[in-house]
């Protein structure tokens, strides 16, 4: 669907205040960046500031801590199975690393496990690759030669971003680890963007103080994702891949080591157990949960299931508090509402601008201050940018990158968004966009250290999943930094736990007993199971977007 004539006469007022705008933006004049307090101030307007959006848990090791209902919901649901009819002495598979979740952190996770002379088996619930891992659009960031940057200054962004709430010793992994991740990716062949000669090119995110993304047009995710999944194909007498296959349940020994995993086979609808002397877990987020009734940019697969069986095993939360909504999600054409448009359209130039054709935030601040300040603008301001249907948006001016860099650069630079827009007659080097914060990112998820251990001996995690890294807010570019530094890691880790020596003993749900019975006497007696799996939008109302008003999860 193009604009409407509204919309299109709404756009003529962008374009009278975009020649200004784009005279001050040449001359690097820039609406001055929020002060500590300002930011504090404007980050009441955002939903993780809505108390009444979250509650305590009744339930496990992280009992007290508040969190968002729909993440409660799943936490505080009993086991998908029936411990005691799971066939624990007969398992289908065993392997020495077990990894659950095939995205960028799973896949990086099990390159490099192989590559230390572990047998791996990845599991993962739809197709190798289906993650969130391919819709990462703007970059990675990372501290390589020049721009008179390094991992210090890195670090600084990354603990400035996350509100200095950060576990510092993750953070510090993080960005120290950061250069040798992108020579890695080079190395197996990622297609990075490069100038004429052959540096690579770097720009701007929302936080930083230095031009350290790398990126590769606007398909950043997806060329990294193509690539580390040729390679684990390459390696198919090390690594087997298990699509479909959901993890349910953790298996645990009779020593408290992880060692296996329940999985469902979406096709015959069948468990089996697969015995692992190792397990990671790369579950990615919970987009899917359209927490607070938001739209998201997460796949189909985002329903936190590694924070299920992470909890149930033993292992507390930490920073799940709060969620990331990334600023710029299309709200206009409705069909594509949701998807990310990346940060990388505000680091090469576009303003963000309200009804009036104005200006009102630096588009490099913090998303977290980004997003809130977009929320405040359309719903307290009264100054959002009215949709067919009644909802409300902010433009993005793409064609101020046409005339900052000349005609062409849009399409040249952003071909992923371009062709999208292109499939609605919108033509975004010359039409602006129509955004509106997106659920995008689980900034926590489940306590780990920076080696990927548990508290749970044998159990390792990467990515999404782990919370800590970030603190209370992410900054662009480290989510896939993240997978790839910690997936790394947690691959590396496993293996090195496994050459340590492992004790071989019985298997037991045990675990899975107690917290039921945990859940049974802090009367939830609802029937809610857990995990989700899949989405279900079939038994909540669908308003006229793709969220649901009430998320049960798809039943036993």
């Amino acid at each position: 669907m193009p604009y409407t004539p509204e919309l299109k006469e709404l756009i003529k007022i962008v374009e009278k205040t975009r020649p200004e705008r784009v005279a001050k933006k040449r001359n690097g004049e820039e609406i001055p960046f929020l002060s500590l307090d300002e930011r504090k101030k404007r980050l009441d307007f955002h939903p993780d500031f809505k108390t009444e959006g979250r509650r305590e848990l009744k339930v496990g090791p992280s009992k007290g801590y508040g969190i968002a209902h729909e993440i409660a919901d799943l936490l505080e649901a009993g086991s998908r199975v029936a411990p005691e009819k799971v066939n624990l002495s007969e398992p289908a598979y065993e392997t020495d690393v077990l990894v659950i979740g095939g995205g960028g952190a799973g896949t990086s996770a099990a390159i490099l496990a192989s590559q230390h002379g572990a047998k791996v088996i990845m599991a993962t619930k739809l197709r190798h690759g289906d993650a969130n891992t391919m819709m990462a659009e703007g970059g990675i960031q990372a501290a390589s030669k020049g721009h008179k940057d390094s991992p210090y200054y890195h670090y600084l962004d990354v603990m400035g971003g996350g509100h200095f709430t950060n576990v510092p010793e993750l953070a510090e992994t993080l960005v120290t680890s950061a250069p040798d991740a992108i020579r890695w990716l080079e190395h197996l062949g990622v297609n990075f963007t490069k100038k004429a000669d052959g540096t690579l090119e770097t720009i701007h995110g929302g936080g930083t103080s230095r031009k350290r993304m790398h990126y590769a047009a606007d398909i950043t995710g997806a060329e990294i994702m193509r690539t580390i999944r040729d390679e684990a194909r390459n390696l198919a007498d090390k690594i087997q891949v298990l699509e479909f296959s959901p993890a349910v349940e953790l298996v645990l020994n009779e020593h408290g080591q992880c060692a296996g995993a329940v999985l469902y086979n979406m096709e015959t609808q069948e468990y089996f157990v697969v015995k692992a002397k190792a397990v990671i877990l790369a579950t990615g987020g919970c987009g899917r949960l359209h927490i607070q009734g938001f739209m998201t940019t997460n796949h189909y697969g985002a329903t936190a299931d590694g924070i299920v069986l992470g909890y149930r095993a033993g292992v507390p939360v930490s920073f799940l508090h709060t969620v990331q909504y990334h600023p710029t999600g299309i709200v206009f054409p409705e069909q594509a509402e949701g998807i990310l448009i990346t940060e990388k359209f505000r680091g090469s130039g576009a303003n963000l601008v309200n009804v009036e054709g104005n200006q009102f935030v630096n588009e490099r601040e913090p998303r977290d201050v980004e997003a809130a300040s977009i929320i405040k603008e359309c719903v307290h301001d009264g100054l959002g940018v009215p949709t067919p249907t009644g909802r409300l948006g902010i433009w993005l001016d793409s064609p101020m990158i046409e005339d900052l860099a000349g005609e062409g650069t849009v399409k040249r630079e952003f071909p992923g968004k371009y062709i999208l827009y292109k499939r609605f007659d919108i033509d975004i080097s010359k039409e602006p966009m129509l955004i509106y914060p997106t659920l995008h990112y689980q900034n926590g998820g489940l306590e780990f250290k920076e080696t990927g251990e548990t508290r749970v001996p044998g159990l390792f995690v990467a990515g999404e999943v782990g919370g800590g890294i970030h603190g209370a807010n992410r900054l662009m570019g480290n989510s896939l930094l993240d997978i790839i530094v910690f997936g790394r890691i947690a691959g590396t880790s496993a293996s090195a736990y496994i050459e340590n020596g492992v004790k071989d003993g019985k298997l037991t749900l045990e675990h899975v007993v107690k917290y039921n019975a945990e859940v049974a006497k802090a009367g939830i007696t609802d029937g809610r199971v857990a995990p989700a799996i899949i989405p279900n939008y079939t038994e909540a109302e669908v308003r006229s977007r793709q969220l649901t008003a009430n998320y049960i999860g798809n039943v036993r």
